[in-house]
């Protein structure tokens, strides 16, 4: 892979994470710049994780996760975005808060968000990355351009939230951006590949 390749690569894979993180900085309203660097270092953390261990583990189990890896992160942004959706339709006297600075809820975005990458590490090991040397290098741009990517997103939601929450349930918007973005992933996967 080339340069170029892997830097079109990197910001194919940190979307996902833009995309929550627009949602989540929506639900925020306002900067928690503790809890925004967590959101940004688990997605860039997982983003990077995933092809590494794809990488690793593409001789043993490639057969295994191609073929399902588009079903897991489905079901857990299905999920995700059903609970949010579920809980913005709740009254307001049922309707609790659903918090995107929650630990939980972070690994579970960085976990599905990062699904997509681990079948991208398998294809790193089938171009011929070799060792350390060949796989470090793509990891750490897919990791920064993710950490960057869930910044921004994050930022921009909270700037542009206060105008949009006024009009629209930042709930719903976030379950719904949650569900699409795992009906791609299972889309991508079932008719363009």
């Amino acid at each position: 892979m080339t340069g170029l390749e892997i830097w079109l690569v990197a910001i194919s894979l940190a979307m996902d994470c833009f995309a929550v993180s627009v949602a989540s900085g929506i639900i925020l309203k306002q900067p928690h710049w503790r809890a925004m660097l967590t959101m940004a270092l688990a997605f860039g953390f997982f983003q990077a994780l995933m092809p590494l261990t794809g990488w690793w583990g593409a001789s043993l189990f490639s057969h295994l996760i191609e073929s399902v890896d588009h079903w897991i992160a489905f079901a857990i942004l299905a999920f995700l975005g059903g609970r949010m959706v579920r809980e913005s339709l709740k009254g307001d006297d049922c309707k609790h808060t659903y918090d995107p600075t929650n630990l939980k809820v972070v690994l579970a975005f960085a976990v599905a968000t990062s699904i997509d990458a681990l079948a991208v590490g398998i294809s790193f090991a089938f171009l011929g990355a070799k060792g350390l040397n060949d796989i470090l290098p793509p990891v750490g741009i897919i990791g920064l351009v993710s950490f960057v990517m869930s910044m921004t997103g994050l930022l921009l939601g909270i700037r542009c939230g206060d105008k949009l929450a006024r009009r629209l349930r930042a709930e719903l918007l976030g379950g719904i951006i949650l569900i699409l973005i795992g009906v791609k992933i299972l889309l991508e996967h079932l008719f363009f590949n």
